[in-house]
């Protein structure tokens, strides 16, 4: 289908995925119900620990890119409007989060300390919190969370798909108001999803920063992925002349802003623990300075913010496709070592494993993940055509 009224050629075919893609999808699922299943016959801690995550590494890469769309709806950004779709069909693994959360549930006993009554009894400050910390309460939030997630998506997703067919100008204000009403609930509750599922892995520490620090690792991470759909849609044909090298240099420069903020909120949660040196919080730290975990946390460092911020400085950087692929792939991976660098400590504090459940669970999610956006994309125009916005996105230019 093309656009008219323009000199370029503006193209969007129907997005038809490789077999390879398909069945490495397909059989990623496989080895990670595989890698699951003898997990949980054989070291069951760890494969719960493998599946968490996986988990929340994928749930934040959809989380993120919901909240690129409510971020360019609510500010009537009319630049994004020809990337939106992209980034709206992250959001298409957000009912599989919501059950992947549930089942999350029957892995309890082998993650959270808070769930044994031994640990409670020997641990006061854990056992004053058990009217928040239960199984039951828990599962009543990840419920309430979830459906959350999937109503907004729904409608705010929903009111963009219709659009492509009615070309209903109401439909974009209508998605201002829901973008609206989404964010701060989102604030709140990916808040306490973050504290659930993360922080509450050590129930004796605590951090106000916490759900800020693994939002802005998620988003950045999102953010490196719509940059590789992007980049992979345009070079595959499948999307002709909607976005080009402008649109790169500015989700390129969302990417580097977001590397900056993660670093920022990573420091000022160290900082303010060491300097404070109170023993409920210094638990946290001490458990990642030593052994292997020293080596990692350094390497979080460098590979997640300092080598993203220094590689997407020069404009013509932000403007080559393959350089932005290349940092986008590398923050990719640093966010999984961020989730993983969250998760495991708490449960060895001096060598980290990584071997055949946690390859195969992380498997498992990306073939998943990768399988609801095959299904999103094939059943939905690449770009929102009808945009009222749409003029604002071809003729966008970047300056600077």
């Amino acid at each position: 289908m093309g656009a008219s009224g323009h000199s370029q050629n503006y193209q969007v075919t129907e997005f038809k995925p490789s077999q390879n893609l398909k069945t490495f999808a397909v059989g990623a699922v496989a080895i990670g119900v595989i890698s699951f299943a003898v997990g949980l016959l054989q070291a069951p801690e760890r494969a719960w620990a493998a599946y968490l995550t996986a988990f929340m590494f994928v749930a934040g890469l959809s989380l993120g890119g919901f909240f690129f769309v409510a971020v360019n709806n609510i500010t009537k950004a009319g630049w994004s409007v020809s990337i939106r779709r992209l980034a709206e069909g992250l959001t298409s693994f957000l009912p599989v989060m919501l059950v992947a959360s549930l089942v999350l549930l029957a892995g309890v006993k082998y993650l959270y300390p808070w769930a044994d009554a031994e640990y409670r009894a020997a641990h006061s400050l854990v056992e004053a919190k058990i009217g928040y910390l239960n199984v039951g309460f828990l599962t009543v939030r990840l419920l309430v969370f979830g459906l959350l997630m999937v109503f907004f998506a729904r409608k705010i997703v929903g009111n963009s798909l219709a659009q492509d067919k009615s070309g209903d100008v109401a439909l974009t204000h209508d998605n201002v108001k829901w973008s609206v009403i989404w964010t701060p609930l989102f604030a709140i509750s990916f808040t306490l999803f973050s504290m659930d599922l993360l922080m509450s892995l050590l129930p004796t520490w605590y951090s106000t920063i916490f759900g800020i620090y693994l939002f802005s690792g998620a988003f950045q991470s999102a953010l490196a992925l719509i940059l590789l759909i992007m980049i992979f849609m345009k070079n595959s044909g499948f999307i002709t002349g909607y976005y080009g090298d402008d649109h790169v240099h500015d989700v390129a420069k969302y990417l580097k802003g977001f590397s900056i903020f993660w670093a920022y909120i990573a420091f000022s949660q160290f900082m303010l623990i060491w300097y404070a040196n109170i023993p409920e919080e210094t638990e946290f730290y001490l458990m990642r300075a030593h052994g292997g975990w020293m080596s990692l946390s350094f390497a979080l460092l460098v590979f997640k913010f300092i080598v993203p911020f220094i590689a997407l400085l020069p404009r013509s950087f932000k403007r080559n496709e393959g350089h932005v692929a290349a940092v986008a792939l590398l923050v990719i991976l640093t966010q999984y070592l961020d989730v993983y660098w969250l998760v495991y400590p708490n449960f060895n504090d001096h060598v980290p494993k990584f071997g055949f459940y946690e390859i195969g669970l992380l498997l498992g999610f990306i073939g998943i993940f990768l399988l609801c956006l095959i299904r999103f994309y094939k059943s939905n125009s690449l770009v929102a055509i009808k945009d009222p916005r749409m003029h604002e996105a071809l003729s966008h230019h970047v300056t600077y």
